[in-house]
């Protein structure tokens, strides 16, 4: 994975994970606790696009 794959990945798992936690904080749930799990929860779809063989933008499948 290059710089360029490895930024797209992390700009990914951040945006994904911050909506969670916004769109729980502005439904009006501030639990502290909640807000990191909704964080960790964010982080999954774009775990598992990594690891997914015929993605071809960053991840297992990605040109080295």
């Amino acid at each position: 994975m290059n710089k360029k794959q490895l930024e797209a990945a992390a700009y990914s798992y951040g945006r994904a994970a911050l909506a969670s936690v916004a769109a729980l904080y502005l439904a009006g749930i501030t639990d502290p606790k909640v807000l990191a799990n909704a964080f960790v929860a964010g982080l999954i779809g774009p775990i598992v696009k990594a690891l997914q063989p015929n993605e071809k933008q960053y991840g297992i499948g990605s040109k080295k």
